[in-house]
């Protein structure tokens, strides 16, 4: 039997998906039950690391895994024989094993996505002396300095990580108000995300048409919560969690705490409203993209499109065009296809339901399209990209 302490903040969704992995892995082991128990970090607060240590001891704890500060005495639980391995919290450790993630690429992916998107100028909103908001803050501005924009690169990290729930809004405001119009922000987390639609609500900053919000996690009650929701980028956190399960149990089984990190990988984009606009100061443009947006799961055609904007057919695809490097069609066709593979891994209808849902009647050629864009058929998508369904 695995007895596994995991010791984490339980009200983020994060945490959550690890131990659906870690569950996932248990339940593959027939011949070996898992037992876990939640502590709060309230309880290391009150007690400390040696407390967290008597309790585990008490308890017969072969495993641990937990939020640390680099200043904790970690190594304590090795020495009385239990697993230790750490969420990465402000920094990552040398001497157990991390928890941890491509931050660098995750940033490059928003960096990319908004880029796509036509925005020339940027922001990151993050936390101080936290190593996953520094490396995407890092990974971001490494794509924006790339694509020739680092002078218009805006940055704002004041809050600390352990005031997590708190931040004060009058210099937030501030600063979002001085960023230009049309900048797209990328938050480190989907808890950073909120705090800027809750913030912009009510100070009359539009999300999108003003900020475009991007966010990290998909933490889909947070994403939703936010005004308009929030898009964000999906980690494969489950799986994740189900390859510590896999170390904790070489570790056991081997004796053996040579140091081996897990690094969650970035998986694709969530597109929700936060982001759902090209950047453009055009209004014709603008009100024809909100209406292919809102019009998705439709078929619509540039004749449809003429109806909402005060331009002719040849004018409006010439400054489609000019705006978007694409022309009408092929950008209705690309933002539809976006939509179909992310509703795959959002729900779990029928892969035929959720085409029909999109505006896709023949389900053989969208497969045959499906697998010129993106490499494979909308089930080996699925099947390879949903979080918890695929780890070996």
């Amino acid at each position: 039997m695995v007895r596994l302490i995991f010791l984490t903040d339980f009200t983020e969704a994060y945490p959550h998906h690890l131990l659906r992995g870690i569950l996932q892995y248990a339940r593959e082991q027939g011949h070996e039950s898992w037992v876990v128990c939640r502590m709060p970090p309230s309880y290391k607060e009150e007690y400390g690391i040696r407390g967290v240590l008597k309790w585990a001891k008490k308890w017969g704890a072969n495993a641990i895994i937990g939020r640390f500060n680099i200043d904790e005495d970690v190594l304590l639980f090795q020495q009385n024989k239990i697993v230790v391995i750490a969420q990465d919290f402000k920094k990552r450790f040398s001497v157990i094993p991390n928890i941890t993630s491509d931050y660098i690429s995750t940033g490059d992916i928003a960096g990319k996505y908004f880029l796509d998107k036509g925005f020339t100028s940027f922001a990151f909103y993050g936390y101080k002396d936290t190593v996953w908001s520094d490396e995407r803050c890092e990974g971001f501005r490494q794509r924006i300095i790339k694509a020739g924009y680092e002078h218009n690169f805006f940055e704002y990290k004041k809050q600390r990580l352990e005031n997590l729930w708190f931040y004060e809004s009058t210099p937030l405001v501030n600063w979002l108000k001085s960023l230009p119009l049309h900048t797209a922000v990328f938050c480190c987390d989907d808890n950073q995300g909120n705090k800027i639609a809750e913030v912009c609500k009510f100070s009359n900053i539009r999300i999108p048409n003003d900020l475009a919000v991007l966010g990290v996690d998909n933490d889909e009650t947070l994403c939703l919560l936010s005004d308009p929701p929030l898009s964000s980028i999906r980690l494969d956190i489950e799986k994740g969690g189900y390859e510590v399960a896999q170390l904790i149990t070489q570790i056991i089984q081997r004796n053996d705490n040579a140091l081996k990190d897990i690094t969650i990988q970035p998986g694709g984009i969530i597109n929700r409203m936060s982001t759902n606009v090209y950047a453009t100061d055009d209004p014709a443009i603008l009100k024809a993209m909100d209406y292919i947006h809102n019009n998705l799961s439709h078929q619509i055609n540039v004749k449809d499109i003429l109806r909402q904007v005060p331009l002719s057919r040849r004018l409006l695809e010439i400054r489609f065009r000019e705006i978007t490097g694409q022309s009408i069609y092929k950008y209705i066709s690309i933002r539809r296809m976006e939509l179909f593979a992310d509703l795959l891994l959002e729900r779990d209808a029928p892969i035929a339901d959720i085409a029909m849902e999109v505006g896709f009647e023949n389900y053989g050629n969208l497969s045959r399209r499906f697998k010129e864009v993106k490499g494979c058929t909308p089930m080996e998508y699925r099947r390879h990209n949903k979080s918890g369904k695929i780890y070996h």
